[in-house]
């Protein structure tokens, strides 16, 4: 292997100081600053869309991102001789947002606005309209959720003898259900009524670990998912990480889009996006998903807890929930 990045990181006009082995990469320390080498399994075509939005964001703002690194040929790919592909791209010595630091939580809610603007005034091309920007839309994915939450409790159903776990799911199943259900038909009318003026380049997979707080500045990377559609989806998934840390502190969740529309102010159709993605009941159905597709004859009692914690913090979710609208 050290062969092989010796020889891929030959191909760059880049004088290498140090490497290290990071998660699935190389970390490459050079005179052009840090660099990521990864093998590439997508496509040329792919990689090229997302040079392309990443040179027209250089050229507009001064946005952290994790821009690909050109050979000596100007090209995004190198080969090795055993016929791998791989990319450099530019990288940051730095952790990942801590969820638990409301502090971390609101500058990073900044910079994803930040993102969300810049994106904004990306114009879209034909060209982009690749496989790998194809989305499944929420109320789409909320009802194939939906299906997988009524197969499980069949299942727990027809049981006799039920664990701890399943009674627990007999329980509080129809308060998570009724609200699962009220957002698939929510969002299916919402993606009904929207323009295609109102969807944007999303990042598509933005979470604490691919938010990193630098020295000065924060950085976003892993854009690999990136498409075109609704950019609330990118806000949910961030808040509803930090919100879940936070057993759904209302204070902490208006700060949150309070400073996000400081930067890019929230429309009405937004907020109603926003509302029918934290109104489905997500984790109560990772909890449920997991269960089914595992083996069912032992559950942790970290699972159990889990779950019961997702009653006890209802009350709290459906206070942020009341007020995500106004």
């Amino acid at each position: 292997m050290n062969e092989k990045y010796t020889e891929v990181l030959s191909q760059y006009e880049l004088e290498i100081l140090d490497v290290k082995r990071g998660r699935g990469a190389w970390l490459c320390e050079s005179n052009q600053g840090l660099k990521l080498l990864r093998e590439y399994k997508g496509t040329l075509k792919r990689l090229e869309f997302e040079d392309q939005v990443f040179l027209q964001m250089k050229e507009s703002c001064r946005l952290k991102v994790d821009r690909y690194v050109r050979n000596k040929d100007g090209e995004l790919l190198s080969s090795a001789e055993d016929g791998s592909r791989w990319i450099v791209k530019d990288w940051y010595a730095d952790r990942e947002c801590n969820l638990k630091d409301s502090k971390e939580v609101l500058c990073a809610i900044e910079q994803i606005a930040s993102l969300h603007k810049v994106l904004r005034r990306i114009d879209f091309k034909e060209e982009w309209n690749l496989g790998s920007i194809l989305v499944q839309q929420p109320a789409e994915e909320m009802e194939r959720h939906n299906r997988e939450l009524v197969r499980a409790r069949t299942f727990i159903r027809n049981k006799r003898k039920k664990s701890e776990f399943e009674l627990c799911v007999m329980g509080n199943y129809d308060i998570f259900f009724e609200q699962a259900m009220e957002a698939c038909k929510g969002m299916a009318g919402f993606y009904e009524n929207r323009r295609d003026s109102e969807e944007y380049l999303c990042h598509g997979d933005l979470n604490q670990h691919h938010v990193l707080m630098c020295f000065h500045d924060v950085a976003i990377v892993e854009f690999n998912r990136m498409h075109k559609g609704m950019q609330m989806e990118d806000l949910y998934h961030f808040m509803r990480k930090a919100m879940e840390k936070h057993d759904w502190n209302l204070k902490l969740g208006m700060a949150m889009l309070e400073t996000y529309t400081k930067i890019l102010p929230l429309s009405d159709a937004d907020r109603i996006c926003l509302y029918y993605l934290f109104l489905y009941p997500e984790k109560y159905w990772k909890q449920i998903n997991f269960y089914y597709n595992a083996n069912k004859a032992w559950i942790p009692a970290r699972n159990i807890e889990k779950l019961k914690d997702l009653e006890i913090q209802q009350p709290l979710r459906n206070l942020f929930l009341s007020r995500i609208q106004n």
